[in-house]
């Protein structure tokens, strides 16, 4: 049943520039229904949060993996592990942090706690592009791609000549990691905690403020106050204080955020509705209603919106954004901000014109496994596809944001 269902769903999935991280990260969410995105429109959402949150994946979940993976290939290299073993000893490195983790006293993100040394996907591979865009990790291929690679760099290493000080003739030694790593502590994989010492942390505030600058991550990093978790970056303290560009980025994400939001509970309201479940086809019709007053609340700025200035900084960020993403993402801002926005929120669920853009949406992305069209595909729904509003990996950024910050003010001076 899994198997059939991945397989449809990648048949129709919106790539974004980062295709196969991303894959790799809906097999992982895959159970988790409220976040999928069933109308196609992740790679406006990852534009915007590749732009605030630079490095950060959906499901990286603690800071100090950022080290603990650098750690362990640093150790097997300097091992000269060869590139036919290395996957293997570096399995049972990450294996053994994931042991020493579940023995802390803070076991809140641990990777892999429920399946130990059955975990199909590793921190490492996790967080590999993270480390890659914050410049800690040098080698620019693929996690295989730097496997294969060792057996060619520790020959290349062996056979540089060097001089009475132990330097390379021609230049320094090639490497695959920042050279201005923290030390990898004593103990380590053995022992193992998510507390950042104040070293360590300093470390990740260099890197994201010269790999990142500009970016809102680099900006609340910088800032160096702890602060108190919420929902969704736009609710943080320090918005006032943000430079403007930042600010104009924050308010666009927000302004899409919040208004894309309706598409996904009235498909999910045609859903309990072509199912018979009149329970939760009340639900939905509520949670309507409190996404129109919503909208209503901040009804000046959105009619006020920018919606051409909202394609530029989509498309500055790189982002490949097909044609029909955009159609369907105008036509329903169309529907739900020309004229009454609240009144065209309000009715939402009533308008026809809207159910038929979603039935269409669905049609096109998803062929003849669309729910609204297929029975069976409706059967496996869970009742809950895509809900969750857009928060542009904020969840993650704020829990590693905080792991920094707390080293930053807490940390001891620990190598």
């Amino acid at each position: 049943m899994v198997s059939w269902t991945l397989t449809s769903f990648f048949s129709w999935m919106d790539y974004s520039e980062h295709e196969r991280r991303q894959v790799l990260d809906v097999i992982d969410m895959f159970n988790e229904q409220d976040t999928r995105d069933e109308l196609g429109i992740g790679t406006v959402r990852d534009a915007f949060a590749d732009m605030l949150f630079p490095g950060t994946s959906t499901i990286q979940t603690r800071a100090r993996y950022f080290l603990f993976v650098p750690w362990t290939y640093l150790e097997l290299e300097r091992l000269k592990v060869p590139s036919n073993q290395i996957a293997a000893r570096a399995r049972r490195e990450e294996v053994a942090v994931i042991e020493a983790l579940a023995q802390s006293e803070d076991q809140e993100g641990i990777i892999g706690i429920q399946a130990r040394a059955a975990l199909k996907r590793l921190p490492s591979n996790v967080y590999w592009q993270g480390l890659g865009r914050w410049g800690i990790r040098l080698f620019a291929g693929s996690q295989d791609q730097y496997h294969r690679s060792l057996d060619v760099f520790y020959g290349r290493t062996n056979r540089r000549q060097r001089n009475d000080d132990g330097e390379p003739f021609d230049g320094a030694i090639p490497k695959n990691w920042h050279a201005g790593l923290p030390p990898r502590p004593e103990g380590f994989p053995k022992e193992a905690s998510f507390s950042l010492s104040k070293l360590e942390a300093e470390y990740f505030r260099e890197r994201i403020m010269a790999r990142a600058p500009g970016a809102l991550l680099a900006f609340l990093v910088e800032q160096g106050e702890v602060f108190v978790r919420v929902p969704f970056p736009w609710e943080h303290h320090l918005v006032s204080k943000l430079p403007a560009h930042n600010r104009e980025q924050l308010q666009h994400a927000r302004n899409f955020s919040e208004t894309i939001h309706g598409a996904a509970l009235l498909y999910n309201l045609m859903l309990a509705e072509l199912a018979g479940l009149k329970d939760l086809s009340d639900e939905y019709n509520q949670r309507l209603q409190d996404w129109a007053l919503r909208l209503a609340e901040r009804v000046d700025v959105l009619s006020e919106w920018d919606r051409r200035r909202f394609w530029e900084i989509v498309f500055s960020s790189g982002a490949r954004i097909p044609i029909p993403t955009r159609r369907f993402i105008d036509a329903w801002l169309d529907l739900v901000l020309i004229g009454d926005v609240g009144r065209n929120a309000r009715s939402a669920s009533l308008n026809d014109d809207a159910r038929q853009l979603i039935h269409e949406r669905e049609r096109s992305l998803k062929h003849g496994q669309a729910r609204l069209d297929n029975r069976r595909a409706l059967e496996i729904w869970n009742g809950a596809a895509g809900t969750a509003q857009l928060n542009y990996r904020w969840r993650v950024a704020q829990t590693i944001l905080l792991d920094i910050l707390a080293g930053l003010k807490g940390g001891d001076d620990r190598a």
